[in-house]
């Protein structure tokens, strides 16, 4: 079994023996040259345009098998980018990036929250008001596209307190990327921990959500895959209390070291409903492959919630490897892209 210790971040390395290259899975010789020289305005974009891009991939999916995938995609998977709408998962992740972006130092909770309920009304009704600012006031993100149950219930609730105790679902984790845009690796952790709880109470939710934002801070400064999920890992070790998501993420980390991801490869991780399986799927196919494509048809190509799982590893590929890794002919036409640009640049100004 493969253990992550605190030794092990004291070289770069790879553990992974199909694999080579910027990342697990590419052709050309390892050079951390090739992540290091990524601008972070690049990165921001690539983080944000490839969440959206995984999003619309597996949103062409979601609820379907995976033999009904291989029959209307082929056994390859899910390769095209037939239908480019995004889901709920970039809508709220927008919605998070602008409450970040609004909020005042140490009343980020109460902004972050007040962006979701923003977001809440736009799934209650057809057009913008009269006199909306902001996302709020665009018609293309009133579309109501099958969001979290929990997500509704908390913010109907009013998204004050710990709701939704039980609920350990995806939608705290697929929304979070902003946070390790805009904040240090153990500031992302905690914030994104603390929002989780505006819909989604369960302790596993926010310890997904925190280390998923944790994994794209460091990827945004400019760590190695390999290195980011692995501080995330030692993050959630610092106490002794046992966690599904360190269960999940060390489940991820083996598996990416003897199967490569393909379609349905991610079977024995679950199907992605839970966050610390979405969590774990999305990490697998970025420590499995260097290759974006392959990745992102992989993290969308099996049974369970496609569109989340794809948007996360989204996140992490273009934070890790920039705007420019991503196939341009999905990056390009993604519903959304210039409202996504702009508030990545948005992001990218507001870190100096």
């Amino acid at each position: 079994m493969l253990t992550i210790t605190t030794s092990s971040l004291d070289a770069e390395w790879i553990l992974f023996p199909h694999s080579g290259g910027v990342g697990p899975g590419a052709s050309a010789p390892y050079n951390p040259a090739v992540t290091t020289s990524i601008s972070p305005a690049d990165r921001i974009l690539g983080c944000l345009i490839g969440g959206a891009v995984g999003d619309a991939l597996g949103f062409q999916v979601e609820f379907q098998s995976w033999p009904q995938i291989e029959r209307e995609f082929g056994p390859a998977g899910v390769t095209e980018l037939r239908r480019n709408r995004i889901s709920d998962d970039t809508q709220m992740t927008l919605f998070t990036a602008e409450g970040l972006l609004e909020a005042v130092e140490g009343e980020e909770v109460a902004s972050v929250r007040r962006a979701y309920l923003r977001w809440y009304k736009t799934q209650n009704e057809y057009l913008p008001p009269m006199g909306a600012k902001g996302l709020a006031a665009q018609p293309w993100l009133y579309d109501r596209r099958a969001p979290g149950n929990a997500c509704l219930s908390g913010l109907r609730q009013g998204g004050e307190g710990r709701v939704n105790p039980d609920s350990k679902g995806c939608g705290t984790v697929m929304r979070s990327a902003p946070f390790g845009l805009l904040h240090s690796p153990t500031d992302a952790y905690e914030l994104a921990e603390q929002c989780s709880a505006i819909t989604h109470g369960h302790p596993t939710a926010g310890s997904s959500a925190g280390a998923f934002a944790m994994i794209t801070a460091h990827l945004l400064r400019g760590e190695t895959v390999q290195k980011a999920v692995s501080h995330a890992m030692l993050h959630l070790r610092r106490t002794l209390d046992r966690s599904e998501t360190i269960d999940a993420l060390q489940a991820a980390y083996e598996l990416a070291g003897n199967v490569p991801p393909g379609p349905n490869t991610c079977e024995r991780l679950g199907q992605g409903w839970v966050a610390e399986e979405a969590l774990a799927i999305a990490v697998y196919c970025l420590l499995g492959t260097g290759d974006v494509r392959g990745a992102l048809t992989a993290s969308v190509s099996h049974d369970g919630d496609s569109d989340s799982t794809g948007a996360i590893l989204g996140n992490l590929l273009g934070a890790a490897y920039g705007h420019a890794a991503l196939p341009p002919e999905w990056a390009s036409q993604v519903e959304g892209r210039e409202t996504i640009a702009g508030l990545a640049e948005t992001i990218g100004q507001a870190q100096g």
